[in-house]
């Protein structure tokens, strides 16, 4: 990431500019601080909130966990370790592992979804009748 904090000075940014430069929706930053994900952030004298630079690395943070596939719960315990400059990478190693495992779980589900459709798609006529066993196993009560 490119440095845009050229000044010697505390720069702030108001929410628009932090959501832009960060990639993340207003509301979702608002969302994130509300839920405790993003840490309280400083507010001007008219109830602004104002993003200094931790604040944004905070952000770019969590949008590039989040295309990681990471909970919130778990983002919430990466950036804890992130901060804490004493961490074992034995932890955060750990609950990356945690995530693959159930990146994994999702994939065999996502592949049995995929199998069972592609079977019912070959047994569908296709045509102008209105028989077909995709709509037939969607009915059917489990």
């Amino acid at each position: 990431m490119k440095n845009i904090f050229n000044n010697k000075s505390e720069k702030h940014f108001n929410i628009g500019e932090a959501s832009k430069i960060s990639g993340i929706h207003s509301k979702m930053i608002r969302h994130y601080e509300t839920i405790g994900v993003l840490v309280k952030v400083k507010r001007s004298d008219s109830g602004y909130r104002l993003y200094n630079e931790i604040d944004i690395h905070n952000l770019i943070f969590i949008k590039q966990a989040r295309e990681l596939g990471f909970s919130l719960e778990e983002i919430k315990k990466l950036l804890n370790l992130w901060r804490n400059k004493k961490r074992s990478s034995f932890d955060v190693k750990k609950l990356a592992m945690a995530h693959i495992e159930k990146l994994n779980h999702k994939i065999a589900e996502l592949k049995m979804m995929k199998n069972s459709l592609e079977n019912l798609v070959d047994h569908c006529q296709g045509n102008d009748h209105p028989d077909c066993p995709i709509l037939e196993a969607i009915s059917i009560k489990k």
